[in-house]
């Protein structure tokens, strides 16, 4: 199976509101794949459809090769959730309650459990109603990641955690990738997508709207470049293709150029001597902010089911 997450055409609705708008998104076995869109954009619906605990309008979707409404129980045992708000039972030590879960999942790894345990720093004998939001996070991410199963959906895994716990969080990560796992990671933390992924999509308003490599995604936007020249560059702004030209008191001109008028832009500069060129390919958070605009702010908070 090459396929571990396909969604085509999948449309649910909540009275008037179309929380999935023939979304289409397909995440390979083994990938680590983000899942990225603002408040409203459908997110959460997508992974809770994915959970079989929402039946979409229509559509067809398969995880791990089967159908997460009519084959939830079984897919449960392969399939690894952690929430971006955790609540656990409040008389229970956190140890045990990852080995609730071990238990009935029938996969209880005690050594990887232990390391885990160590490298997030937790507590496991102190009651969970004691912890802070981001132990509670522990927990979660403990409990997921010393698991076997074959997918982990994480939405987002590192809320309440300090960057210190981001980093061993993401070092983790990368352990699953190495072991052919897959993982679909949806986070607000851009930097965190960006160093984890081997692909994303970003969805808008129910429907995948960019998806790709990192490299595919900049191939089709802007990049900016900051030169020095020996002559003033004359009609920079004529060029086909460049964006938000402006030169600073130091005399560097600064612009944006759209990545299929790259090779042109920097030949026409480089007729006037150039002294110093720097390149630099969008970040994933100015993908992100390009394709949103000023949207961002403004979609309705998601349906909550």
């Amino acid at each position: 199976m090459t396929t571990a997450i396909s969604l085509q055409n999948v449309v649910k609705t909540f009275g008037p509101t179309r929380a999935l708008d023939g979304l289409d998104l397909e995440v390979a076995t083994g990938e680590v794949h983000g899942y990225l869109g603002p408040n409203g954009a459908g997110k959460s619906v997508t992974i809770r459809a994915l959970l079989g605990l929402l039946r979409p309008d229509s559509g067809t979707i398969s995880l791990l090769g089967d159908d997460p409404w009519r084959d939830a129980v079984d897919l449960h045992r392969r399939v690894a959730y952690v929430p971006g708000d955790v609540n656990l039972w409040r008389n229970l030590s956190g140890g045990e309650i990852i080995d609730y879960f071990a238990r009935l999942r029938g996969d209880v790894n005690t050594k990887k459990r232990d390391d885990l345990v160590e490298r997030f720093d937790l507590d496991p004998r102190k009651k969970s109603g004691t912890y802070s939001k981001g132990n509670r996070q522990k927990v979660a991410l403990v409990t997921a990641l010393a698991s076997d199963a074959e997918l982990l959906i994480l939405d987002e895994p590192t809320s309440g955690l300090d960057p210190l716990m981001e980093t061993i969080f993401q070092d983790c990560i990368g352990e699953v990738a190495e072991e052919g796992r897959t993982v679909m990671l949806s986070s607000h933390i851009l930097a965190e997508v960006e160093r984890l992924c081997d692909r994303v999509t970003i969805i808008r308003k129910g429907r995948a709207v960019q998806s790709g490599t990192l490299d595919d995604l900049r191939a089709s936007t802007r990049t900016s470049i900051t030169v020095s020249t020996e002559r003033p560059i004359e009609r920079l702004t004529s060029l086909e293709g460049v964006h938000s030209a402006r030169t600073d008191d130091s005399g560097h001109v600064h612009f944006d150029v759209d990545n299929h008028q790259l090779n042109a832009a920097l030949s026409y500069v480089t007729g006037f001597g150039v002294r110093s060129l720097v390149s630099q390919p969008p970040t994933l958070e100015e993908l992100f902010l390009r394709q949103y605009g000023d949207d961002v702010t403004e979609d309705e908070p998601e349906e909550s089911v």
